[in-house]
């Protein structure tokens, strides 16, 4: 197990869960990593539950806001990109040909976050660390390993993103003639840019990891979800599936050493 104790400007750093029913959801997740919990008060009297793998801080799940709770909205990952000036990107995100949903604003001592759209869509967060800086681990079994954006307008939101924090990019060309393009900070991959299929809504897709895909998919139905993407072996990146959580909340599963 490496603990991580920073991430670089522009690497997906955090991942969290708003969902309708906290109690439902740290039951579920439970039960599919084997997360443990700390439980802490919102304002509003309610609560919010820090989860642990093996005793590191890897996510956390919250409640849904009075609106999403009227609306019936589905339990929704969200991911965060590392950031050193919140305030000032998402000053910069207009320029970029983005544009800024909510923000800055600081929690407490642990940080200021935000929320950004490339062109396109896609909503992005952003974290400035304060004494929380993200994820204790990443790409392990039960914590956030990979992310990948797709849109309508994938060269745009491309752009936006080498804009905002200098990405390097990656193509990889594919077999229907499109492309799949990752973000690199370092010379190292961090995230990935896919075409949207035609109607489609930009969105990100959350990875998280898992020893056992199989395993952890027969967990995900066990538990009251549902395997949305079979378990299937991708020579280059390893076993991945889909599911869903009793919520509505949407996670894939990416293989990992265990």
């Amino acid at each position: 197990m490496t603990v991580r104790t920073t991430y670089a400007s522009g690497e997906p750093c955090w991942a969290d869960l708003q969902t309708p029913d906290v109690a439902a959801a740290k039951d579920f997740y439970g039960r599919l990593f084997g997360w443990t919990y700390q439980d802490f008060p919102t304002p509003d009297g309610r609560s919010y539950a820090q989860a642990f793998v093996r005793g590191q801080l890897v996510a956390t799940i919250a409640p849904q806001n009075p609106l999403q709770l009227e609306a019936g909205t589905a339990a929704e990952w969200n991911v965060y990109f590392a950031v050193p000036d919140a305030a000032g990107l998402l000053q910069e995100a207009g320029h970029a040909g983005g544009a800024v949903q909510f923000g800055p604003e600081k929690v407490g001592d642990s940080g200021v976050l935000g929320f950004l759209a490339p062109p396109g869509g896609g909503t992005t967060g952003i974290w400035q660390a304060g004494t929380h800086y993200g994820s204790h681990l990443f790409n392990e079994a039960g914590a956030l390993a990979w992310a990948e954006l797709f849109t309508p307008e994938p060269q745009a939101a491309i752009g936006f993103f080498q804009h905002l924090f200098g990405h390097g990019v990656t193509e990889y060309p594919q077999h229907d003639g499109g492309s799949y393009s990752t973000l690199l900070i370092a010379g190292s991959e961090v995230a990935g840019i896919v075409p949207a299929d035609e109607g489609e809504e930009a969105d990100w897709q959350i990875y998280f990891g898992a020893a056992d895909i199989a395993a952890a998919a027969a967990a995900a139905m066990a538990a009251g979800g549902e395997v949305l993407v079979e378990p299937d072996d991708h020579p280059a990146v390893g076993s991945l599936a889909t599911i869903e959580d009793p919520q509505g909340g949407i996670l894939n599963l990416i293989q990992v050493e265990g």
